[in-house]
Parts: structure tokens; C-alpha cells; sequence
């Protein structure tokens, strides 16, 4: 029963994230991500910005600015490091953004991936985009974050996993706030994270947390990403229904992506 409960909150991670998600973006970079590892029983940085770039080349959407900066570059040979200081240049160092705590989540449910290292394989699979360190910084909480969860750690536990070692403005972030009326609805990562930590904190469930991250976000595709993400871990597969899955493009592969990597064997 209990590797029954750890994979459902694993299959969780990918599932929420894409409920979460009403542009399909993120749900895409996730999904090659997770792909990627579940092939490669590893993270395989170059293995996965190849599959990044072989999406733009299809024609990507939603990958948000400084990823479309850079993979841009890339596909015009323009080697992969020049391309994110180039992009970190023109943008005038914003580069803090959420689409790698976005794309993340497949790291915290790769069990072949030791507790240790997660965090770290995060912030090497954000600057294959984004050259700020904040982008990996929060990239690597919310895996770790959802690795905890994924674990069976309550949720006090999982935010005290997610801070160790972390940057000042991460650990703020990973801080549940009193009130919605203190958290932004941009894309600066830590502001992402503020309010997707949010959310799940003030709701018992993942109906009434993504529901409330919805209505706060509008039309921006920011926060109720993360909520998805980090919610699909605290609640489980289990908790996420059909409905909310029904704007997915591809549900077959979501769900085998997600399937394969629960399969990798929490323990």
C-alpha cells in the first residue's frame, strides 16, 4: 500500500503540473524532460536540450521568452552557453523566470535520481535556458519540494527540505504568506513559487488549491502551474480529475510519461 500511495503521488507531479497548465508550454518541456529521463535512466542535459530544440523545430509555443531566446539561437549553431549569455544579455539579466521550476517536476519523480542530487540536476537543466541563478535555484526547491512530498513527508517537512541551502529569495518564497493580497501574479520565479506555496498551504485539497490559483492568476500561466505540480505531489494522481485534464493535447502521453516514471520505484 504504501508504494501504492508514493506512486500515485508521483504520477501526481506530471498530471498536476498539466492540469495546472492552460497553455501547454510547460506541459510540453515537462514531458520531454520526463521522456528524456525515463530513456536515459539519468538526467541527460545534452539528451534533453535536444529534445527541447527538436519541439521549437516543430513548431514550439508557450516556452516563454528567454527559453525561446535561446533555443532560437541554438538551432542557428549557435553553441548553447554563448546562446544563454546572449539571451541574459539582450534581457538585460531578467532571466529569473519561472519556466524552469515550471518544466521541472520529472526530476523529483526519477526515483533513480538520489535525494541528494535532484536539486542540483535541476539547476543544471535550467541554464540550459536561463542563465539567472534564481531561475535554478527555484527550479531545484520545487523538485526537491516535490521529491519530499512524493517521499510521504508531511508538508512542514517537505517546505524545510525544499529550503536547505537554498538562496535568500528562494527560502522567502518557500515562507507560506499571511495574505493573498501580498503575492504578484508575474513570472519572477520566487514570486511564482511565493504564491504557488501559498495556495497549497491555505487548501486541503487539490480541487480548492488549483481552483483558488486560477482565479488569483487570470490569464497569466504562472502560479497554478507550481500549484499543480507541488499539489499532484502532496495529494496524489488520485486527487486529480478527469476534468481537470481535459484542455491536455496529448493525454495518452502525459500519461505514459507520468506511468513510466512512477515506475521507477519509490521507496
Amino acid at each position: 500500500m504504501r508504494d501504492m500511495a508514493m506512486a500515485d503521488r508521483c504520477r501526481g507531479v506530471l498530471l498536476g503540473l498539466a492540469a495546472g497548465d492552460r497553455n501547454g508550454g510547460p506541459t510540453e518541456l515537462a514531458v520531454r524532460l520526463a521522456e528524456s529521463l525515463a530513456e536515459r535512466i539519468a538526467f541527460d542535459g545534452d539528451d534533453v536540450l535536444a529534445r527541447y530544440l527538436a519541439w521549437w523545430r516543430e513548431g514550439a509555443f508557450d516556452t516563454g521568452p528567454v527559453a525561446a531566446l535561446v533555443l532560437e539561437q541554438v538551432v542557428c549553431g549557435v553553441p548553447v552557453d554563448k546562446a544563454v549569455a546572449q539571451a541574459d544579455r539582450e534581457l538585460d539579466g531578467q532571466t529569473a523566470g519561472c519556466n524552469p521550476a515550471h518544466r521541472a517536476g520529472p526530476l523529483a519523480m526519477a526515483a533513480f535520481l538520489d535525494d541528494a542530487i535532484v536539486g542540483d540536476c535541476a539547476v543544471r537543466e535550467a541554464a540550459l535556458t536561463h542563465a539567472h541563478p534564481l531561475a535554478g535555484d527555484v527550479a531545484a526547491a520545487v523538485v526537491v519540494l516535490c521529491r519530499a512530498l512524493v517521499r510521504g513527508y508531511g508538508w512542514g517537512a517537505a517546505l524545510r527540505f525544499a529550503a536547505a541551502d537554498r538562496l535568500a529569495a528562494t527560502i522567502r518564497a518557500l515562507r507560506p504568506a499571511d495574505s493573498p493580497k501580498s503575492l504578484a501574479r508575474g513570472g519572477f520565479a520566487p514570486d511564482v513559487l511565493q504564491a504557488a506555496v501559498y495556495f497549497v498551504t491555505a487548501n486541503v485539497s487539490f480541487d480548492a488549491a488549483l481552483a483558488a490559483s486560477l482565479t488569483f492568476a487570470g490569464p497569466a500561466n504562472y502560479c497554478p502551474v507550481l500549484v499543480g505540480s507541488i499539489g499532484g505531489a502532496r495529494w496524489g494522481a488520485s486527487a486529480i480529475h478527469d476534468q481537470h485534464l481535459a484542455h491536455c493535447r496529448d493525454r495518452a502521453r502525459i500519461d505514459a510519461a507520468a506511468a513510466r516514471l512512477a515506475a521507477s520505484g519509490h521507496r
